[in-house]
Order: C-alpha cells, then structure tokens, then sequence
C-alpha cells in the first residue's frame, strides 16, 4: 500500500537544502555588499583625483610649447584655454569642479578640485594628505 503512494523516480530539493543555500548566499551577501558600497565611494575619490591629473596634463601640453608663457583661462567648470580651447572635462554626473588653480612665487601651479557628488568618504580623505575638506589639491612644480 505504501510503495502504491510513492512516487517512482521523485527529483528535487529537500527544504533543508534550500533553506541552507538560502542561508550562505545570505552571509555572503552581509559580508560582500558593505565592500562594494565602500569600492564604489571610493571611484568619486579617483574621479577627482583624476580630474586633478587631466588639468595637471593639460597645463603640461599647454606650457610645453614655447609661445605660451602666461597662465591659460581655466574655468570653475573645465573649460579654458587647455587642450586647443576644449577645456578639460570634468567627470560624474554631478561633476567635480576646479574650483581654483593659481600659479605661486616661484612658479608653483595648485590645482585644486572638489568632488562634486559629495560622496568621497572621509576615512579615505583623511587617509591622504593631498585631501583636505572634500578638496584634492594638486602642486606642481
């Protein structure tokens, strides 16, 4: 009678399998998702720095033929006198913004940008020292 009940053949999972599958790719997911939330906040402080380095490049391009002499136009929004007048584009959909870039004394150019997502961690900011008020200053000599 018993054997007349059972099901020849019967495929699939138990409860307990699936309750224990759910359960791992639950403890992986606590334990991936907080690095990737930290992975990709840490991409709006390579933008910026990023950013710093492409006006730090163009300023190089700009200054490395003879004629220019003087310290081209360099808008708060990228624009100016870099790269045969395109400017330098800024990155993110709330871009980062150069928000000065002076030339010193003894021909010192700080450049200076700040992230404009706001969403640079300050661990990280205060983990380097060219960071300073979600500000990534740039010196070149």
């Amino acid at each position: 009678m018993l054997q007349k009940l059972r099901i020849k053949n019967q495929k699939g999972f138990t409860l307990i399998e699936l309750m224990i599958v759910i359960a791992i790719i639950g403890i992986l997911a606590a334990i991936a998702i907080p690095n990737f939330i930290s992975y990709r906040n840490k991409a709006f402080c390579s933008a910026a720095e990023s950013d710093a380095n492409a006006i730090a490049a163009g300023l190089a391009d700009y200054f490395a033929i003879p004629s220019h002499v003087t310290m081209p136009t360099i808008n708060a929004d990228g624009s100016g006198d870099l790269s045969g007048g395109n400017g330098v584009a800024m990155s993110g959909s709330a871009p980062n913004q150069n928000t000065n870039t002076t030339v010193g004394p003894v021909d010192n150019i700080t450049i200076n940008v700040t992230d404009g997502s706001r969403r640079c961690p300050t661990d990280y900011q205060n983990s380097n020292p060219e960071w300073s008020g979600g500000v990534f200053t740039k010196t070149m000599q």
